[in-house]
């Protein structure tokens, strides 16, 4: 039986949650969004309504007890957010809309914890799981203290709230900021304190290594807060533009030249599920040959952006959710551990950008025996403009790279 699906957002994210959908279905699904964005505005696998004002409080329920109550014929429609401003904006407002529609996403103070980064590193402090020596800002004071003189330079600095953070424009705003003096560091604190920017900013001491020592971890744990599904994917390029730093452009599932991946992955699992944990969720990790651990840099409380792999290993999310949310089906744990390249990149991008010969390698022969996936490159995708523009954007990352070098 056909379920209603409805996504929530515009980005990457929704496309290839519109194309899981699509190829289970073979029809576009429905999606509520703020604005036009290239990634879905063009693509004939979906059916988007715009609401500009879907990020308020109020926006985002009248929108979707309006979708919901002209779906009702049809029973609860599955509503997936896409971004975290709608996986917040949903949490918020669980009983308003679970009249209308079902959902797996974790509880509010879950959510409030991992999107507030503070809060986060406080509250996981004794969790068991690792991460780099981290200090608070709080840029409601005046005066912004200088940093310890026993820190170890360069330093990142990232919102502790970035959806306030992204309220607060200013010229040059980075998603994470790279100090590399004292200097360096407090000036960049007091350029956010300017913006308006009122919340606290994160520091921490960077973890030596270029974009091959970050990894990233996909995780489905049911209603019930058991995992069921996990991956584990050495990153080989992140987006190097400073809006967008952070986002993996190509990663390798199944390949880790640093070994420890099923201890790693079982420490992740048990942590998640002694929290109750439920939904998807992806751990940002760095490898620190320091101390031999792979460091937790966050957690988002849902797919991300590269999480299409999981369905080009033959584990479709919204598969995932509907035989959970709606048939009850419990499946046991499995990690995922067939290697795949993800590549969002040209190969071109591949062979002069990332600098570890052995990763490098390793992509470019998976390249070589098809076993390569694009989320924006589905051949069941009829629209001619979607596919100009992934020519295009193609096109332009060779200029991105070669502009942006710095990485975090």
């Amino acid at each position: 039986m056909q379920r209603n699906v409805v996504l929530i957002g515009s980005d990457l994210n929704v496309y290839y949650m519109a194309r899981c959908c699509h190829e289970k279905y073979g029809e576009p699904v429905d999606v509520i969004a703020t604005e036009p964005i290239r990634f879905t505005q063009y693509s004939k696998i979906v059916n988007i309504e715009y609401h500009s004002d879907l990020k308020t409080p109020q926006g985002f329920v009248h929108a979707l007890k309006e979708y919901g109550a002209a779906h009702s014929s049809q029973g609860k429609s599955l509503l997936v957010p896409c971004h975290d401003v709608y996986v917040r904006l949903l949490v918020e407002n669980r009983d308003a809309l679970e009249p209308y529609f079902v959902f797996n996403c974790p509880s509010y103070e879950i959510v409030d914890s991992f999107l507030k980064k503070e809060k986060f590193y406080k509250t996981y402090a004794n969790s068991g799981l690792d991460f780099a020596r981290t200090l608070f800002y709080d840029c409601s004071e005046k005066e912004t203290a200088p940093m310890p003189k026993d820190i170890v330079y360069p330093l990142i600095i990232k919102p502790s709230d970035g959806i306030e953070y992204g309220k607060h424009h200013f010229e040059g705003q980075p998603k994470v900021f790279k100090a590399t003096t004292p200097d360096n560091a407090v000036n960049f604190i007091n350029k956010v304190k300017e913006s308006g920017y009122r919340d606290t900013l994160i520091v921490q001491e960077f973890i030596l290594g270029d974009d091959s020592r970050l990894f990233d971890a996909v995780f489905y744990c049911n209603k019930k807060g058991k995992a069921e599904l996990a991956t584990f994917a050495q990153i080989g390029l992140q987006e190097h533009g400073p809006t967008a730093l952070g986002n993996a452009t190509v990663l390798i599932n199944g390949f880790n030249e640093f070994g420890h991946t099923q201890e790693t992955v079982e420490k992740l699992k048990n942590f998640l599920e002694s929290i109750h944990y439920t939904g998807f969720a992806e751990f940002d990790l760095k490898y620190d040959e320091r101390t031999k651990t792979f460091k937790v840099l966050e957690i988002n409380p849902r797919q991300a952006r590269s999480s299409y792999y999981l369905a080009a290993l033959g584990h479709n999310l919204i598969g995932y959710l509907i035989e959970d949310l709606f048939d009850g089906i419990e499946r046991d744990f499995v990690l995922l551990d067939k290697e795949i390249l993800l590549s969002m990149v040209p190969k071109r991008i591949i062979r002069k950008y990332i600098f570890n010969e052995d990763y490098k390698k390793e992509a470019l022969k998976l390249w070589r025996k098809r076993r390569k996936v694009d989320p924006l490159k589905y051949r069941r995708e009829r629209s001619i403009k979607h596919r100009l523009y992934l020519i295009a954007r193609a096109f332009n990352y060779s200029k991105k790279y070669k502009i942006n070098k710095n990485t975090i």
